[in-house]
C-alpha cells in the first residue's frame, strides 16, 4: 500500500512505503503511554533535591526495599553484640578479682554438666497459646530499645562495681585515681559514641579533656614511662605502667616531657596539651587500662573528688 501527497509549493508527489507508515502509527500509538508513565512515576522535588537529608543513611527505610530494614536491623543487633562480649569480659574480669571461678555461658544459660543428658537440658518452657500474634516493626524496635538500654544499665553498673572492687584489693594504692589536667572532662565521655570522622557509632575507650595547647598533663599516678612517643591514631602518646597491669595514656600532647624508663611521681608533669594524631582540637584523651583492657575512668575520678 502506498500513500500519495501532493505538495502545493512543488506540484509534485511524495510516496510513504508501508515501513515508513507502520513507524508513524507505532510512535503515535507509544506517545500516549510515555506521556501517561511519565504523569504516574512521582518525581523528586527540586526543593528536595536541593535539600541535603539530616538522617543517616543507615537508617532510611524504603517501604518497597525490605532489605533496607533488615540491613538496618543487623547493624543494631551487631552493636548489641559487641557490647554483650564488652560485658562478658568485664564480668570475667570481675570474676577474678573476687576471687569466684568464672561461669561459663552454658551454665550461664542454665544447663549444668553433669553425666545425666536430662539433667544438662535448659530450664523448660511452656503453656496454652492464647493469642498469637507476629511482632511488629514498631515492637521490634521498642524490644531493641529496651535492650539496649539494658546494655547501657549494666554497663555502668559493672564498671561502677569493678571499680569498687580494685579500690579494695592489693591494687587500690597504685591506682590513678587523680585528674591528669586541671579542667573538667565534658567534650567526650567513656563509651558507645559517634566518631567526628566518619559518622558511625564507635567505643570510645577514654575521657576527652578539653583544654589550650600547651596545658600541663600530669601524671594520675606514679610509675615507669613505657612509652613515649609519636603514634598515626594518638599523636604524641605516654604510656606510664603502673605495676600488676595497670596502666595509664596520655594521647595528642604536643610536647612530651618524659622518655621511656623514667621513674615519675603522682602530679609530675609529663608533657603538654596539643591536637596531634587523630583528633579535632586540642584536648587531652586519657585512658586506664587493666591487662590491656580499658577501664572507666570517671570511676576513679569520683574517688578523688
Amino acid at each position: 500500500m502506498n500513500i500519495i501527497f501532493v505538495s502545493n509549493s512543488m506540484a509534485k508527489a511524495k510516496t510513504l512505503s508501508v515501513l515508513q507508515v507502520g513507524m508513524i502509527v507505532l510512535a503515535l500509538v507509544l506517545l500516549p503511554i510515555v506521556i501517561t508513565f511519565m504523569l504516574i512515576v512521582p518525581q523528586e522535588s527540586a526543593l528536595q533535591q536541593g535539600v541535603k537529608s539530616l538522617i543517616p543513611p543507615q537508617l532510611k527505610f524504603s517501604f518497597n526495599n525490605p532489605q533496607k530494614h533488615l540491613d538496618a536491623y543487623a547493624v543494631q543487633l551487631g552493636e548489641m553484640q559487641a557490647r554483650i562480649m564488652r560485658l562478658d569480659a568485664q564480668s570475667e574480669r570481675l570474676s577474678k578479682l573476687a576471687g569466684e571461678k568464672p561461669v561459663a555461658h552454658d551454665e550461664a544459660a542454665g544447663v549444668k554438666k553433669n553425666s545425666n543428658p536430662v539433667k544438662n537440658l535448659p530450664a523448660g518452657q511452656g503453656g496454652p497459646l492464647v493469642r498469637n500474634s507476629p511482632l511488629s516493626e514498631v515492637d521490634l524496635q521498642k524490644y531493641i530499645a529496651e535492650l539496649m538500654a539494658k546494655i547501657e544499665f549494666d554497663t555502668d553498673h559493672l564498671s561502677s562495681l569493678e571499680a569498687k572492687l580494685l579500690q579494695q584489693s592489693v591494687l587500690k594504692d597504685t591506682l590513678p585515681n587523680s585528674s591528669p589536667v586541671e579542667v573538667a572532662f565534658n567534650s567526650s565521655s567513656f563509651g558507645w559514641r559517634i566518631d567526628p570522622f566518619n559518622g558511625e557509632k564507635a567505643f570510645h575507650e577514654g575521657l576527652d579533656f578539653p583544654a589550650a595547647t600547651g596545658t600541663p598533663i600530669y601524671a594520675a599516678a606514679g610509675g615507669i614511662v613505657s612509652f613515649a612517643e609519636q603514634t598515626p591514631d594518638y599523636g604524641k602518646l605516654v604510656k606510664i605502667d603502673h605495676g600488676s597491669g595497670l596502666e595509664t595514656r596520655y594521647a595528642h600532647s604536643s610536647k612530651l616531657l618524659v622518655k621511656v624508663g623514667e621513674r615519675v611521681e603522682k602530679g609530675q608533669i609529663i608533657a603538654e596539651v596539643g591536637n596531634t594524631g587523630r583528633s579535632t582540637g586540642a584536648h587531652l584523651h586519657y585512658e586506664i587500662r587493666l591487662n590491656g583492657n580499658p577501664l572507666d575512668p570517671r570511676q576513679y575520678l569520683k574517688v578523688s573528688s
